[in-house]
């Protein structure tokens, strides 16, 4: 079954929660995909990924590169899944693929600061609901550490 968890951004920025959560991923070896809302934002994410921290960098390719199936972490902004990733990260407004049920797990990633994206989070709430997936809603508390809510 997919689990589809809800990370809801409030006074963190998505550069500062998305290379942890994919490290994580990656200790668990999962292929990664990311579907962003722009082209824009994969070229900001992708740079972004390899100078996030000044010891370390995230590996990781975009859907034009030709070895994009060979890349544990592809950066995309279409529905699309080249290195057949088990775990999707959905950041800007990027909606669920069409093939939801094919992952093991979706992350949507969502400002609560942006009405937009707080009406797409709602919408995928209910969509991953009505399609049966284990939805979860994560939010970060006062020290920063994300929490399951009810």
């Amino acid at each position: 079954m997919t689990d589809v968890l809800f990370y809801h951004l409030q006074d963190t920025a998505l550069e500062g929660v998305l290379p942890p959560l994919i490290e994580k991923s990656l200790e668990r070896g999962w292929r990664v995909v990311v579907q962003a809302g722009s082209e824009e934002r994969v070229a900001a994410l992708d740079a972004h990924l390899w100078t996030y921290r000044d010891d370390s960098f995230l590996p990781h390719g975009t859907w034009r590169d030709q070895d994009a199936r060979e890349q544990q972490v592809i950066l995309c902004m279409e529905d699309i899944n080249p290195n057949a990733a088990k775990v999707r990260f959905l950041v800007d407004r990027a909606p669920l693929p069409a093939d939801s049920a094919q992952y093991d797990r979706l992350v949507m990633i969502f400002d609560g600061n942006d009405d937009e994206a707080l009406a797409a989070a709602r919408k995928a709430w209910a969509d991953s609901k009505a399609q049966g997936f284990d939805v979860t809603y994560w939010q970060a508390d006062e020290q920063g550490r994300w929490r399951k809510r009810q």
